[in-house]
């Protein structure tokens, strides 16, 4: 298990239930494997961007971190590049 955060970064134009439904779903991907948990999600709130993504200058930027092993990762990254809504996201281990 290694201790991981991942940075969620939505449109600005979604409402604040839909990207709170979003993360709950990544984060069911994280739980499906043995021994993961999440420790900790904050939502930062509507940001600029440092420049513009898909014609977006603001973003809804949302952290979390969480404890897993690193075969689960490879499902939770598709899941999140295929979703629309999402306009970046990153991944890293927390030391």
């Amino acid at each position: 298990m290694r201790d991981y955060e991942v940075v969620y970064v939505f449109r600005s134009a979604l409402a604040t239930e839909d990207i709170e439904a979003r993360v709950e779903k990544y984060h069911e991907r994280i739980l499906s494997a043995d021994g993961a948990e999440i420790t900790a999600v904050e939502n930062w709130g509507k940001r600029e961007l440092a420049y513009p993504i898909d014609d977006q200058r603001n973003g809804v930027y949302v952290v979390a971190q969480f404890t897993a092993p690193s075969e689960v990762l490879t499902d939770f990254e598709r899941a999140l590049k295929l979703d629309e809504e999402l306009l970046r996201h990153l991944v890293v281990l927390s030391e």
